[in-house]
């Protein structure tokens, strides 16, 4: 462990650690992560990088390896608590807690605390996978553990390993993102069929009519496809949809038992 501290302590200068952190701090990553995402850089600087993203990846994977099995929840970060969609979120989230499901989120604020918030309302376990960003983005109140990451490949990489189903609520161009890459998996066998639910029927509206009158007509989607995404209002049928599928065809086993190795950062 001594170690991994000093090596990540010797690639991160700044002291921002990828190690667990106790506290909230953007350091110098933007900066560093624009000039990563320049093209080709020098021969030291790429290695170095390679080496943080190693030391990111293994503290997702150690941090999240005993979390149970997860749904995960999707949405914007700019939603109130007063507003329907936060509200639908928590509700989503408080099921999904009763059903056994432990609740992640990006961590963030909006849908994400919302879904968090539910699981804890009603006793479950939430946790959610940060990510250092200028503004929006601070770990919510309502997280029993947090991990926070520089990279968003690595970030999206621990929302989908870890989770039996995914739900979306209205967000922007992150969710779009989010929906589109887990709808890619599962279309190109990466990951098994997974239920993948859109809520807010007249919210998605517009991006379902899209997707059936072109892409669709084009055939660059098959109908299966199209056909996976369910589109509902109701937190009932979203969670419904997520235990028939996740608990009977898939079952709950989460991985090897083993014990937790503190030499691990388990």
């Amino acid at each position: 462990m001594k170690d991994l501290v000093e090596l990540d302590q010797f690639l991160n200068p700044d002291k921002t650690s990828v190690v667990p952190l106790p506290r909230w701090g953007a350091g110098q990553g933007a900066a560093e992560e624009a000039r990563f995402l320049q093209g080709p850089q020098s021969r030291g600087f790429e290695l170095g990088k390679a080496l943080r993203i190693f030391c990111e990846l293994m503290h997702g994977f150690r941090s999240l390896h005993f979390v149970g099995p997860c749904v995960t929840v999707f949405g914007s970060a700019r939603f109130h608590e007063d507003h329907r969609y936060y509200v639908l979120a928590r509700d989503v989230g408080a099921r999904l807690a009763k059903a056994g499901f432990t609740v992640m989120t990006g961590g963030g604020p909006g849908v994400m605390e919302a879904a968090n918030r539910g699981a804890k309302d009603v006793g479950g376990y939430s946790i959610g996978c940060n990510i250092e960003l200028p503004e929006e983005q601070r770990p919510n109140p309502y997280l029993d553990r947090w991990v926070t990451f520089r990279h968003f490949f690595v970030r999206k990489l621990m929302l989908v390993k870890y989770s039996y189903a995914f739900i979306a609520l209205p967000g922007g161009f992150g969710t779009l993102d989010e929906i589109f890459e887990v709808a890619t998996l599962v279309q190109t066998g990466k990951i098994k069929q997974f239920p993948l639910v859109l809520m807010g029927r007249e919210f998605w509206r517009p991006l379902q009519d899209f997707l059936h009158a072109r892409f669709l007509a084009e055939r660059t989607i098959d109908a299966a496809d199209y056909e996976r995404l369910l589109v509902t209002d109701s937190a009932e049928e979203a969670v419904r949809s997520v235990t028939d599928v996740a608990m009977n065809q898939f079952g709950l086993t989460y991985g090897p038992r083993v014990k937790r190795r503190w030499f691990l950062w388990e």
